[in-house]
């Protein structure tokens, strides 16, 4: 036999009792004025209502000083005073005891000396006078049950129901508990498709599948697959993550649930949980839907460590309601969770296995021929001249991501308008991608002579030994124009490999420490113009030692640690011994790098001290420049086939 439920469905009882208690406070601060109307009267009128005999008794507050006038029944008769006499009926029958006036005196020793003259002339002998002590016991229990009602309000409104819904099933006070997702769904809302979304092919093949499953299930469940319950694009900033996630929103047609990872943090404890609660619920309603977190690691950090204040429990337990949601208990459900992060190495394992993120999407930075795709999606819209070439401007832009390709050319379309242009040129782009790298051109930066020869010696030095070593990248545009906090430049084209050898990063330390070595050849000392040359190599070398096994004395060993648990460990995972031995072998590759670099500069000075009164003539040289004073290259190297001056990576001085 089923049970009837006693409990009336969509009854909240937190609301029943705080308005309960909210009358239980109105009645003990309000009980004086209950029943009927009460008003001030002044003294000297009191007085002459005294004389009269109007007056029945009088009441003296000794604490706070109020007193309460209460009139005669042949009083209440007059019409002057019918205002007054109080109904034996209704709420004012459990007050009948009203007073018809009330003032304040100031001093109550004074006042009751006062009356007491005035009563002996009046007509009424016998008005009396009392006075009253309040039970101090008595104000103490009622101050006492106010506060508790406060506390309970406050305690059922705002830490209760804002931290994670009411028992009723809401989400509390302001929806605190409630997901911040933005849904979006229908046609129309999200424009973006995969043809918008170019050099992102394979990641593109993967998630494609996806699409394909929500439109067309059968395909792909007839044989006895399961579609992946995630997907997690990882890569760095700017490659197009969060733009594959809106493609795959425009192109699915399904409910699309977007949020930032930090949108599950709040300062109340369970909102996290709840959010998530909240969010999943509403997607498996709507489903087949679909999920979108950009910036996961801001709630999927590995659990268990930075712990030591306990500070992250709160992310913790949004975590775990995570991982809960995505695979538990009751989650056969037709909902599919997209996740981008750049900190793919701190989420925590749990969360990256088959079952909640099946699938890791590397979305890497775009090769050559992605980087064209690139740019032809983002010069659609622009006004090109018909010097601006697709390949050409892909060859200038070695190691720029997606992001970076669109600020190009959004600056070089801003420097043809600054120069009142119709069409957009490819100097236009070459000058786009300059003010990018290093900064804008302080042409009026006042500097003196002395330091101005100095600045042009450190980059021919960079330019000499780029040219003259075999691997280094041939540095084929110099200025000594300050630009951003740099007071010169050098630009590279470096090659892009995938692998690189302990012979071509030797040749790059060389040739960055041709800049400091070029001042102590020819001035015989050296200043601080090196500092970002010297924090460069530190790290190449340490690398190589520490990271890539590249040195013999410490052998095939890498302390790299993959998992990111480095971040939190604050003890080296070698002894002291080995410290010293890397510090050593660190040092000893930058030395003896810095050695061959004034070796070479020494070797060749008159071609240096060419190259640098051309610098300091024309404040700009390019790869023609280096070609007529040193010849040119005799290494085989594909970068010498290209023509046109590449631009892209900087040594600032």
């Amino acid at each position: 036999m089923k049970k009837n439920n006693l409990k009336p469905k969509g009854i909240n009882l937190t609301w029943i009792y705080a308005v309960i208690g909210l009358l239980l406070v109105a009645f003990f601060i309000f009980s004086d004025t209950i029943g009927g109307p009460t008003k001030t009267l002044d003294r000297n009128t009191f007085l002459t209502y005294v004389k009269q005999g109007y007056v029945d008794k009088v009441n003296l507050n000794l604490e706070s000083n109020k007193v309460s006038v209460y009139l005669t029944k042949e009083a209440l008769n007059k019409e002057e005073f019918k205002q007054f006499k109080q109904p034996e009926e209704g709420i004012a029958a459990l007050n009948k005891n009203q007073p018809s006036y009330t003032f304040t005196v100031a001093d109550a020793g004074n006042f009751e000396k006062e009356f007491n003259e005035v009563v002996a002339q009046s007509v009424r002998k016998n008005t009396a006078l009392n006075t009253e002590v309040p039970d101090a016991f008595s104000k103490m229990f009622i101050n006492i049950l106010l506060w508790l009602l406060v506390i309970g309000a406050l305690y059922f409104f705002l830490f209760r129901r804002m931290a994670g819904g009411s028992p009723g099933g809401g989400q509390g006070i302001f929806n605190v508990g409630k997901s911040k997702a933005k849904l979006f769904e229908g046609d129309g809302h999200i424009k973006t498709t995969f043809k918008d979304v170019a050099g992102l092919e394979g990641a593109k093949e993967e998630i494609v599948e996806i699409v394909e499953f929500l439109k067309n299930p059968d395909k792909f469940t007839k044989l006895g697959g399961q579609i992946p319950k995630g997907a997690l694009l990882v890569g760095p900033p700017g490659t197009g993550k969060t733009l594959l996630a809106k493609a795959v929103a425009g192109e699915a047609k399904v409910p699309f649930f977007s949020l930032s990872g930090s949108d599950f943090v709040e300062m109340f404890v369970g909102v996290g949980a709840s959010r998530v609660r909240d969010l999943f619920k509403n997607a498996k309603e709507k489903s087949p839907s679909i999920i979108f977190i950009d910036e996961i690691d801001a709630i999927g950090r590995a659990r268990g460590k930075a712990n030591f204040n306990g500070s992250n429990d709160e992310r913790e337990n949004t975590l775990n309601q995570l991982l809960t949601e995505m695979d538990g208990f009751g989650t056969e459900s037709n909902v599919i969770v997209i996740a981008a992060t750049n900190r793919a190495d701190v989420l925590d394992k749990a969360l990256m296995r088959p079952g909640r993120f099946d699938r890791i999407i590397h979305v890497d930075l775009p090769e050559l021929n992605e980087r064209k795709e690139i740019f032809q999606v983002h010069l659609r819209p622009l006004k090109l001249g018909e010097d601006v070439e697709v390949d050409f401007l892909a060859k200038q832009t070695p190691g720029f991501s997606g992001a970076d390709i669109f600020n190009v050319c959004n600056e070089a379309a801003l420097v043809a308008a600054r120069k009142d242009k119709e069409v957009i040129e490819k100097q236009d782009f070459l000058d786009a991608v300059d003010r990018i790298i290093g900064g804008l051109e302080k042409k009026n930066k006042v500097i003196k002579p002395s330091e101005k020869k100095r600045i042009a010696y450190h980059e021919a030095g960079h330019a000499t030994i780029g040219w003259l070593t075999e691997h280094a990248a041939p540095l084929v545009k110099v200025t000594i124009v300050p630009r951003g906090r740099s007071l010169g430049a050098a630009w590279y084209l470096p090659e892009e490999r995938q692998i690189t050898t302990t012979e071509q990063m030797l040749d790059e330390i060389c040739m960055t420490m041709g800049g400091r070595a070029a001042e102590e050849v020819v001035f015989g000392n050296i200043s601080t113009g090196a500092l970002s040359d010297l924090e460069k190599v530190t790290k190449q070398a340490s690398a190589m030692v520490s990271v890539y096994g590249l040195n013999k004395a410490i052998g095939n060993i890498s302390y790299y640690d993959s998992s990111g648990q480095s971040e939190y460990n604050f003890s080296k995972p070698y002894s002291e011994q080995t410290a010293q031995l890397i510090d050593k072998e660190v040092s000893g590759i930058i030395e003896n790098e810095y050695v061959r670099a004034k070796n070479i500069l020494l070797e060749h000075k008159d071609k240096l001290d060419i190259l640098a009164l051309k610098l300091i003539e024309k404040e700009v040289i390019f790869k023609e420049d280096l070609e007529e004073v040193f010849g040119p290259r005799t290494f085989v190297n594909e970068l010498d086939a290209i023509p046109e001056i590449p631009t892209p990576e900087e040594e600032t001085v």
